[in-house]
């Protein structure tokens, strides 16, 4: 299956997964200069942003472990840029989705709530 078309039904099935659990997907995709943050989602209280990651049955690691320290940093980065842009309050938490695929089809996936703690840039960046 082509990366791109893993990736996307990765991508739907996290969205799905956050709104059967009483979320509301208020983007996917989400692009700054930083990065791009593929679900971002929120209920009452916090506002989430999802990596989601897509691998195939035959991989040796687990999704997770290319969310680095970099892709981190580019994460909190895009979603601090978010949190600017619409001026939300809510408590943002990091998630990690994982999802594994064996021949288009989904079959095992794990969300790692709080997977990461928001990076300080204080200073650093023209966010702030």
């Amino acid at each position: 299956m082509d990366k791109g078309i893993t990736g996307k039904k990765g991508e739907e099935f996290a969205a799905d997964y956050y709104r059967k659990a009483g979320y509301t997907v208020s983007e996917m995709n989400w692009h700054s200069r930083y990065g791009e943050i593929d679900v971002i989602a929120e209920d009452d209280f916090q506002i989430v942003f999802c990596e989601v990651k897509t691998r195939s049955s035959n991989t040796r690691t687990n999704p997770c472990e290319a969310v680095d320290l970099k892709k981190q940093q580019k994460l909190t980065l895009t979603a601090f840029k978010y949190l600017q842009i619409t001026g939300c309050e809510k408590t943002p938490r990091f998630d990690v989705f994982e999802i594994w695929m064996d021949e288009g089809r989904i079959y095992r996936f794990n969300n790692i709530e709080n997977a990461f703690e928001p990076m300080d840039f204080s200073g650093r960046y023209d966010i702030f």
